[in-house]
């Protein structure tokens, strides 16, 4: 897993209102408009974003795309802040033990 776009992905604020939106069920981009003020071109690219890093995966249905949030890497996501909580939770108690 590469965590740069990942963490360049969830940066910006309307692409996590996303996520959280797909958390509870797919939804086709008029339906995800409905959440937002900005334009269709901008959600679509913000989609893009999220695709490239496979934060979401797409499924046609008829005429229709629909969104989801991909599980599998978001569970991996969850797993590397976890990892890296505690690589910063070692590192302070280190680093505060030294300093007695």
């Amino acid at each position: 897993m590469n965590a740069q776009p990942l963490f360049q992905a969830l940066a910006d604020p309307s692409r996590r209102q996303i996520l959280r939106i797909l958390e509870k069920e797919p939804f086709s981009v008029g339906d995800l408009a409905r959440h937002f003020t900005f334009s269709l071109a901008s959600l679509s690219h913000h989609l893009s974003i999220l695709r490239s890093a496979d934060l979401v995966r797409t499924e046609r249905r008829g005429q229709q795309i629909f969104y989801f949030l991909n599980t599998s890497i978001t569970e991996d996501l969850y797993r590397l802040i976890i990892e890296l909580l505690e690589i910063t939770s070692g590192e302070s108690a280190i680093t505060s033990g030294e300093s007695r």
